[in-house]
């Protein structure tokens, strides 16, 4: 019996030499996604544009189109190329930190502009390549290295969940899937298929959230980290698709 080979999407390298740590979700998100710009027979027709820190190691590992925007700002970059070329497939890649934290502004206003692009948002519940600071997302009583002693509501707020902070906007997609196990990886990559579709359409702004761990910042095995989703983070971040109708 013949025995199918492992094939690499034509976007990636085969021999990426990014920094991406053991045990880090980014690059299987990566792949997901350029097997769907593949699918969907975009190959020379999209552009992702990265944000700095963890996601921007993308960059090196892609030999697809790909632009470095300033931190917190690769939603409005993706923004205003999408504007000159309506025609191709934009869309950004950023973690929690730069979306929900520095970057806030835009991911709330490009959401009532109801902008045609797609924003996938790799949420690891910290800044990730900074050292490990809580973010937007951290959980109650995480432990970061900006709060050592655990997220304390009082002094810090709670968790900021796009889901609720999008209900209600009239933009054409939400969903939030994750890269723990096989069966959720497939779920990702089909929420990252229609929120392209939807795109392509003309449909209006969606956003793909993507849980993903973190072992070097969590102090944790690549294993117990993936424990680590399953039983606390996915409690607190529900998982599926919240916003699902056209905007035009």
């Amino acid at each position: 019996m013949a025995i199918k080979k492992f094939e690499i999407p034509e976007l990636l390298k085969d021999k990426p030499s990014h920094g991406a740590c053991q045990g880090c979700g980014h690059g299987i998100c990566w792949r997901i996604i350029y097997e769907v710009v593949e699918e969907l027979g975009y190959k020379n027709k999209h552009v992702i544009f990265h944000d700095l820190a963890c996601g921007s190691h993308g960059l090196f590992a892609t030999h697809g189109h790909a632009f470095s925007g300033a931190h917190g700002r690769a939603i409005p970059t993706a923004t205003g190329y999408k504007r000159i070329r309506p025609d191709m497939l934009v869309f950004s890649y950023a973690g929690d930190g730069a979306t929900y934290n520095i970057g806030m502004q835009h991911t709330v206003h490009t959401a009532a502009r109801n902008e045609n692009i797609t924003a996938i948002v790799v949420n690891n519940t910290n800044f990730g390549m900074t050292g490990g600071q809580m973010s937007a997302t951290s959980l109650i009583g995480q432990k970061t290295t900006s709060s050592p002693a655990g997220r304390d509501s009082k002094e810090n707020g709670n968790p900021i969940d796009i889901v609720n902070l999008y209900h209600g906007m009239d933009i054409a997609y939400l969903a939030r899937g994750a890269v723990d196990s096989v069966p959720n990886i497939n779920k990702t990559k089909n929420y990252i298929r229609k929120a392209f579709q939807k795109q392509m359409a003309g449909e209006g702004f969606s956003l793909v959230e993507i849980l993903a761990p973190c072992p070097t910042n969590w102090n944790l095995t690549p294993a117990a980290a993936l424990d680590r989703m399953e039983n606390e983070i996915f409690k607190i971040y529900t998982l599926g698709e919240f916003i699902e109708r056209s905007a035009k």
